[in-house]
């Protein structure tokens, strides 16, 4: 019969590539001045197992290890790890269960992201640089009702996202960022360090726009042929941005 350690062993061992992946993904956050102390968290996923891997609650970055990152199912049950998980793993947990085609997730109370969510408007599109990575308006997500606040908060916080990009037809391949009013932004990609990737492209187009605004309050957005030469040259059928594959 096979002992309880021998049982946790095997599982370290099976999720070590995913940790490791959440683990560096996870360090990315401070280096790029995204998160400040113990906000924010990032998540990567292994559709094979069913599982992901998200940084524990309330752990300080600089004393963050490999072995703290908790593995969890998409029901937000914990399937290996001794350390209780971030308090934001539901709305991970209902992002990753409904769109299973994203492969990471990246939570941050970056500056002026959440000055755009806090303010409950979104990010206009003024230039090239937001251009190139999505054709439209960052969408905020209005306010959660007092009944989804005061019921299952992390998990409302997710459906708050999905019913945002329903009801506003966007699709979430070509917008892979969002803001909650009075809370901060959510970014997701094909993997953990696209979604960190993401959360730092958000946070600088809403620096920019923000700048933009203070230069000159009645800046148009951006002409349609520009916004959609610079979207399509990078994410289109032609794309011809970068080296390929």
């Amino acid at each position: 019969m096979k002992t309880l350690q021998y049982i946790k062993t095997k599982n370290l061992k099976k999720y070590k590539n995913l940790k490791e992946e959440c683990y560096e993904a996870n360090l990315e956050l401070p280096k790029l001045g995204l998160v400040l102390f113990t906000f924010g968290n990032v998540s990567a996923v292994d559709r094979k197992e069913g599982v992901f891997a998200i940084k524990p609650s309330g752990v300080p970055y600089e004393k963050l290890k490999v072995e703290d990152i908790v593995i969890m199912d998409y029901d937000a049950k914990v399937v290996e790890g001794n350390m209780r998980p971030s308090s934001d793993t539901k709305t991970h947990a209902l992002l990753y269960k409904t769109w299973d085609d994203i492969g990471g997730i990246t939570h941050t109370h970056s500056t002026y992201a959440v000055a755009w969510a806090q303010a409950g408007k979104n990010i206009p599109i003024f230039g090239t640089t937001h251009a190139d990575h999505t054709h439209q308006d960052i969408p905020c997500a209005p306010v959660l009702s007092d009944e989804m606040i005061q019921g299952d908060y992390e998990f409302e916080t997710g459906n708050q996202i999905i019913n945002v990009f329903k009801e506003r037809g966007l699709s979430h391949l070509e917008m892979e960022m969002v803001l909650l009013q009075n809370h901060g932004p959510f970014t997701w990609g094909k993997d953990a360090a696209k979604s960190v990737y993401n959360a730092a492209v958000l946070e600088e187009v809403a620096k920019m726009a923000q700048l933009t605004l203070a230069i000159n309050p009645e800046t148009p957005r951006l002409k349609e042929t520009l916004k959609n030469k610079h979207f399509q040259r990078k994410h289109g059928k032609d794309a011809y941005y970068g080296q390929g594959c």
